[in-house]
């Protein structure tokens, strides 16, 4: 596949994708004999990796250090899982905070929804009213 064909499958700028490789988020890509990158399976499979990664808010010094370990071989394991553990443990920590977010902002969504109904704002709590 080509960088071209990559970029719309994922929906990233070929920008980014040469951005990806040349700081390790991706392993290297194979080129053609006129020096176009060959995107193989294996290849879409790290880019969609990556894609997913980010889009949660991985940071890039973990990926890049994910890359770096697993293309050290299978010594490795112990050392990926960790790091693979340690993201976990922090997106866990974001999830339950963007869940807090979210209760709070249904919470004021639903008094205002009620106030556009009966044209009264009617908060229980003093703090409430923020």
């Amino acid at each position: 596949m080509t960088i071209k064909e990559v970029s719309e499958r994922f929906g990233v700028s070929t920008d980014t994708l040469r951005y990806y490789e040349r700081i390790g988020l991706i392993p290297p890509v194979a080129r053609t004999s006129g020096g176009i990158r060959d995107y193989t399976e294996s290849d879409i499979s790290w880019v969609e990796h990556t894609i997913c990664m980010r889009n949660a808010g991985v940071p890039i010094e973990a990926l890049i250090e994910y890359i770096r370990l697993f293309q050290m071989g299978d010594a490795t394991f112990e050392a990926r899982c960790q790091l693979l553990k340690e993201q976990y443990e922090q997106l866990d920590e974001q999830k339950k905070q963007i869940e807090n977010t979210m209760e709070r902002l249904q919470y004021k969504i639903s008094k205002y929804e009620n106030a556009i109904k009966t044209g009264e704002l009617t908060w229980g709590k003093k703090e409430d009213t923020k």
